[in-house]
């Protein structure tokens, strides 16, 4: 990472800036790069590996031009919405395959100049420009004569100073950073195509586009939990290895007080990880970069107690930049759409149904709630004006070859109740409730079981939960599925006790008054 030899890092995570947002997410951890050893550049397949390198690269700037230019149209040509997404999409899977070609290559090249780095270190006093100086500062260890290096690890005292096993855990854990670098790099790639899949999503308008969008999300997302797993564990290893290596040596030369240091930087950084948890778009990206802070603050110190010159200046080059790094991105919550038409329940004088236009199949729908209200079920087809100019009106065939007619879609309960108590007022007789949950029909007025019962909180009125509320919610209800249902409501639950939906009504009306609250009985 920032600690190895510049040379050596050969832009990394160089595919960053293929995708604007990413550019300054990880740069920031980068040293300049420095022109390669010449024995290496007169090795044929290392000069292949950085020829194909450099193809792969100029392959995914043109690519990153051409999504530059889609996300261009995306803005300024709303109504060809949907084929640029798809355009972006796809460029955006090709530039996935193009980082995984490219992140083989640069393991290869990466493998032999590390190689190189060690071997020139185990047999070479020549490695390196830098001299030692002749007098360094009292508080400055020097315990090696060999030239140093701008990577912090293989200057030789580790290598001296470091039990066998030790050490070689050490380099592993440096050859490790490119990794971590990758997967958070690749994290938040992913992440900006969260953000571009989220905004699609909230403006389609038709149900099976933004049910392609919403299954490209949702594995999208899964994926990127997957990767911040990875990263945690990655990192976990290079810390620990890390920190135990420096303290080793650190404790052995009796620098107490940079040892303490050490302690307070780190509980200061955990601290600030609790404050961030469940705040950021990922707590594990979050623990990476506050710790990474916290490694490359010790390595500085670690470099400039054993006057290792090259390394100290690189480290603090990079800790300046790293701190500049803004990895507290939001989560991005997108709750699925239900594409259902509700319609509220009105009169007309002109006929709205003729022999042209008769009334429609009711739409059975196989997620989501949707209430009607039944007017009649009878042994044929019945004319139109039967129902006294009321509309929307639908009719279904059942099991038994009735026809069942139903007038209006509503969301909730209390909607239907008070279409209901309008359609007595009109003169119908017995209009009746009638509810489809995910597909399964249920007539409330048929319904006897007293225990069959279960409730939801409906939130009306809201665009969107803000995170006080989403929050009150959780302390009171756990995990409940939240879920937006309609443009301006969102529902809460099943629950199968009034008490605990009643509460977390009442936790929502305390921790916003503006938005309208209620707890509709469910259907069982």
């Amino acid at each position: 990472m920032v600690e190895i030899k510049t040379w050596l890092l050969r832009k990394i995570i160089s595919f960053a800036a293929a995708v604007l947002p990413v550019a300054g997410w990880l740069y920031a951890q980068q040293p300049t790069a420095e022109p390669r050893p010449a024995r290496l550049e007169d090795d044929r397949q290392y000069v292949a590996l950085l020829e194909e390198d450099k193809a792969l690269q100029t392959q995914q700037d043109s690519i990153a031009r051409a999504m530059e230019n889609l996300r261009i149209q995306l803005r300024t040509n709303p109504a060809e919405r949907g084929r640029i997404s798809e355009e972006i999409l796809e460029l955006e899977n090709r530039i996935f395959e193009i980082r995984s070609a490219k992140s083989r290559v640069v393991d290869r090249i990466n493998a032999l100049e590390q190689e190189w780095v060690l071997a020139q270190l185990a047999g070479s006093d020549t490695l390196g420009e830098t001299a030692w100086p002749e007098e360094p500062a009292a508080d400055v260890l020097v315990a090696s004569k060999e030239p140093k290096s701008r990577n912090l690890v293989y200057n030789g005292y580790f290598r001296e100073n470091l039990p066998e096993a030790d050490y070689a855990a050490l380099i592993e854990a440096q050859r490790l950073e490119k990794q971590a670098e990758e997967f958070a790099t690749r994290y938040r790639v992913r992440y900006d195509t969260l953000s571009m899949l989220a905004r699609s999503y909230a403006e389609a308008t038709a149900e099976e586009e933004a049910g392609a969008i919403y299954a490209r999300f949702s594995a999208l997302a899964d994926s990127n939990r997957a990767l911040a797993d990875s990263l945690a564990a990655v990192w976990n290893y290079i810390f620990d290895n890390k920190s135990y290596a420096y303290g080793y040596l650190l404790d052995k030369l009796g620098c107490e007080e940079q040892l303490a240091d050490q302690e307070t930087r780190l509980s200061e950084a955990m601290l600030q990880l609790a404050e961030l948890r469940d705040k950021t778009a990922s707590d594990q990206v979050a623990d990476y970069f506050l710790r990474k802070q916290v490694s490359v603050d010790f390595e500085v110190e670690v470099a400039r107690l054993l006057g290792l010159d090259a390394a100290c200046d690189s480290l603090m080059q990079a800790a300046a930049r790293l701190k500049a790094v803004d990895f507290r991105v939001p989560k991005i919550e997108v709750a699925e759409r239900f594409f259902m038409d509700y319609e509220e329940l009105a009169f007309s004088k002109v006929p709205k149904y003729t022999a042209q236009h008769p009334i429609p199949e009711c739409r059975i729908y196989e997620r989501g709630t949707i209430y009607r209200i039944l007017l009649g079920r009878f042994s044929t087809k019945r004319p139109v004006s039967l129902f006294k100019g009321a509309y929307p009106l639908s009719y279904r065939i059942d099991d038994e070859k009735k026809w069942n007619y139903y007038a209006g879609g509503f969301a909730t309960l209390a909607e239907a109740e008070a279409a209901q108590r309008q359609l007595k007022e009109k003169g119908f007789i017995r209009p009746k409730i009638v509810v489809w949950t995910n597909g399964i029909y249920r007539n409330l007025a048929e319904s006897t079981d007293a225990d069959a019962r279960a409730y939801r909180v409906e939130i009306m009125n809201a665009e969107a939960l803000s995170d006080e509320v989403r929050t009150a919610i959780a302390t009171v209800a756990g995990d409940a599925e939240i879920s937006k249902v309609g443009q301006n409501l969102f529902v809460v639950g099943l629950f199968y006790d009034r008490a605990v939906a009643d509460a977390v009504a009442e936790t929502v009306r305390n921790t916003d008054d503006r938005l309208q609250i209620n707890v509709a009985e469910m259907p069982q």
